[in-house]
């Protein structure tokens, strides 16, 4: 008899099983490099340049150890197809940046903001935020300097660090997020 968390098949065998969650851990060569479980597929990725850590400080370069809620999907749509998901979903626009200023009230959220004036801009030059998901973290309730912006987005080549994020390959997001159920959480060990 086959397992159906790795077979994909739901029980009643009405089509897939939606994963509701996903778990990523580090690579014991390099606490910067890991792998992203989805089901029974093992995908590799990046984080953070400091690798994964219990605490968290804005800028430390950490991936958060904890269960960090899959909250949105955002994407660029002169870039890809519409992604097919379950999670909500959102079009990025050249306005669209994310608050990383701690003095700021609307530290850790999704802004408003001509281009050129924020730092962490979802439109980039590069493809790195051409698919992004939001992850709950620092964000019911928002602790200033606690760390902000920690997506799960596409990997520079080579895995290179990230800033605290979780990154794939693009294929890997063609795969996961049509399987994932409304409510899902990453979870970093």
């Amino acid at each position: 008899m086959r397992n159906r968390e790795t077979s994909g098949e739901s029980p009643n065998n009405r089509g897939p099983r939606r994963l509701t969650r996903l778990r990523v851990f580090a690579s014991v060569h390099d606490r910067r490099k890991g792998f992203l479980v989805a089901g029974g597929a093992i995908f590799p990725c990046a984080l953070g340049r400091s690798g994964i850590g219990t605490t968290k400080r804005e800028g430390d370069g950490r991936t958060p150890r904890t269960a960090l809620p899959l909250r949105s999907v955002f994407f660029r749509e002169d870039r890809l197809a519409r992604p097919r998901t379950l999670l909500p979903l959102r079009r990025i626009t050249a306005r669209d940046a994310w608050c990383d200023d701690a003095s700021d009230r609307r530290y850790n959220r999704l802004i408003d903001r001509p281009p050129g004036e924020a730092e962490e801009r979802l439109m980039r030059d590069d493809h790195l935020y051409d698919v992004i998901v939001e992850l709950g973290w620092n964000d019911r309730p928002v602790i200033r300097g606690q760390g902000s912006a920690i997506f799960w987005h596409l990997a520079r080549p080579g895995f290179t660090p990230t800033a605290g994020c979780v990154a794939v390959e693009g294929h890997v997001f063609a795969k996961v997020l049509p399987r994932l159920a409304r409510h899902c959480a990453l979870l970093v060990r």
